[in-house]
């Protein structure tokens, strides 16, 4: 087996990208685990089709010259008065905030690209039969999601922004990592928990109804990847050694760090800046400034913001422990998010996905069956 993976339980294992061989072994076709089985025959109640209009609709128009996607306080750079003064004409600012929305949307993309990448490359090392299958059922789901944010950035912008260059650096990381928990950690926890959180935010704060509904859609699937992260977890770390656990712990917040520059970085979103006729380094100093005279107890609040949701899913993974406490704690309450329990936010949507899709599916079926036995009368 692989080496470096960190492997307590027998349906993580895994081979080496290159060993085909290990997968026709006579004895692996007779064993497969059953841990993801609830979630692989869930995804028939959550199918959707991006192509199709009956699930959602990206013809439908939205207002781009005269309305804002979100509300000011959701954009940082607004935050400085260097570039709130600057915006001081109603539609410069929409203008500037449905741009800075279009870099949102496009990291997702590039998100989501790269969470298809390291679905189909755990297909190549895991062992097990369930996992794998898992992991091929993943990268279907994954797929569409690209698809259809793609061809959400067409019918409003025509084309994305680059991936930052943080984001790229993490993305091209964990995809290429020889190491199992790195992909699972990196992707199926932080990086989904980190979308978790801005699908539920922007389920509740944006204006245009199709963003919505996409978020919604793309929810009912996240939620079941979100799963596969939480059960390597619990059926993983406390098996750890110290110095293993020091190895995840130290990871995570890594790939924390790299998710935090890439969305709060305001060198990462300089192109931005400049094509609007902003300076880039009076917008950074005036975040500097900014955060150097925020309130020291300020901590990131509400359910749905994403870095606290991301640090809820380490919490939850039992990832966090007083080695690492304090590094989270510069950001969230770590006491009141403790007792919230387990319950992840975006899970109700989610949920209400599941029941709007389950309708669309239970219709479509019920008419192909009487479709075929019209035909066969």
């Amino acid at each position: 087996m692989a080496d470096g993976n960190i492997t307590k339980d027998v349906m993580y294992e895994a081979v080496a990208p290159d060993d085909f061989v290990s997968m026709l072994d006579l004895d692996r076709y007779g064993n497969r685990c059953t841990a993801f089985d609830k979630i692989i025959s869930a995804t028939h109640d959550h199918f959707w089709d991006p192509l199709d209009r009956k699930y959602i609709d990206f013809d439908e128009p939205f207002d781009l010259e005269n309305v804002a996607m979100v509300p000011d306080r959701h954009v940082m750079a607004l935050r400085v008065p260097y570039v709130s003064d600057f915006f001081s004409d109603p539609k410069a600012r929409i203008a500037f905030i449905n741009h800075m929305q279009l870099w949102g949307f496009s990291s997702i993309l590039h998100g989501e690209q790269g969470a298809l990448n390291l679905s189909a490359s755990l297909c190549h090392v895991l062992y097990d039969q369930g996992a794998q299958e898992y992991a091929a059922n993943q990268t279907r789901e994954e797929a569409r999601h690209v698809t259809a944010f793609a061809r959400y950035i067409k019918s409003r912008w025509g084309r994305p922004t680059p991936c930052g260059a943080a984001l790229q650096a993490l993305l091209i990381e964990i995809i290429e990592a020889p190491e199992v928990y790195k992909k699972i950690v990196g992707m199926q926890m932080l990086v989904e928990g980190l979308a978790m959180g801005a699908f539920a935010n922007g389920y509740r704060y944006n204006n245009d109804p199709v963003a919505k509904k996409l978020f919604q859609l793309v929810m009912t699937d996240e939620a079941f990847h979100h799963k596969f992260g939480k059960i390597w977890a619990d059926r993983t770390v406390p098996m750890m050694s110290q110095a293993e656990r020091n190895i995840v712990e130290d990871w995570s917040a890594h790939c924390f760090q790299s998710l935090m520059f890439n969305q709060a970085g305001p060198t990462q979103q300089a192109a931005i800046y400049e094509r609007f006729s902003l300076d880039p380094q009076r917008v950074l100093d005036g975040m500097i400034e900014m955060r150097a005279n925020r309130d020291p107890s300020r901590r990131m609040k509400g359910e749905t913001n994403a870095f606290r949701v991301l640090i809820k899913t380490l919490l939850a993974g039992h990832i966090i422990t007083g080695r690492t406490r304090g590094f989270y704690a510069a950001y969230v309450d770590m006491d009141e998010l403790a007792a919230e329990g387990a319950v992840m936010p975006g899970e109700a949507i989610a949920q209400e996905g599941i029941a709007y899709l389950q309708a669309i599916n239970f219709k479509e079926r019920a008419e192909r069956g009487a479709a075929g036995l019209m035909a066969a009368e």
